[in-house]
């Protein structure tokens, strides 16, 4: 029953688009082929230099290494090949790269990147990729998805807050720590999905998170270790 709604689901989501003719396909990171490893930089040079100035040289290469690591996952979106009157369509028109992780021992969608080439920007594909990694967050029993955004970068930062209405999360330097935070080019983000994930992810306290980690090493001072 769930597999069967999550797909009237990602139906309804694709009937969304606005005149957009998209295939996906699903990847991961130790299996992507050279060819799709160079429209990806390429889609991220021409998205997220700008954002990151002079720290670009930097990242990229981080960008790089977490692009092939085996736990990335993928989905891909190209034109659909039955749509394709000529050579003047991108090959590769965005992706997705999210992992399944832990925060806070919350189970979470963590999403890495979210990549469209400038051709298909403002027409709904964002929103539909974001809700599609919503699904299978929850088709997964993640507690959340969690996300980073650069603070220069306004229009991602907009899109994510206004129009999906994720939160800054508790785990975000500037909610850990308002005076480191400010040093921080970047904000995590998050939407929750049960009230475990809203109190740890949404809501957690400073006073809280010291309490735990107390708590923990009371807890961790009463195990006995025999020799």
């Amino acid at each position: 029953m769930k597999l069967l709604m999550f797909i009237k689901e990602l139906t309804m989501l694709i009937k969304s688009l606005r005149g957009l003719c998209l295939c996906l396909e699903s990847g991961s990171g130790d299996k992507l082929s050279n060819c799709t490893k160079q429209h990806i930089q390429k889609l991220l040079k021409a998205n997220m230099m700008g954002p990151y100035g002079s720290e670009w040289a930097v990242e990229e290469k981080v960008k790089r290494r977490e692009m092939v690591a085996p736990q990335a996952r993928y989905i891909f979106v190209y034109w659909n090949a039955n749509e394709m009157m000529d050579n003047a369509f991108t090959p590769l028109l965005g992706f997705l790269h999210f992992r399944f992780t832990l925060e806070e021992e919350i189970p979470v969608l963590y999403l890495y990147e979210l990549q469209l080439d400038s051709s298909v920007q403002g027409k709904g594909l964002g929103k539909f990729l974001m809700q599609l990694v919503e699904l299978i967050a929850q088709e997964n029993r993640m507690g959340a998805v969690v996300l980073t955004v650069q603070k220069s970068n306004s229009l991602a930062m907009k899109f994510y807050i206004s129009k999906l209405r994720y939160v800054v999360s508790s785990i975000s330097p500037s909610r850990v720590d308002p005076l480191v935070g400010v040093e921080k080019n970047y904000e995590i983000l998050c939407k929750t999905f049960d009230h475990e994930a809203k109190a740890i992810l949404e809501v957690y306290s400073v006073q809280y998170r010291t309490a735990r980690r107390v708590g923990f090493m009371a807890a961790f001072s009463d195990l006995k270790f025999e020799d």
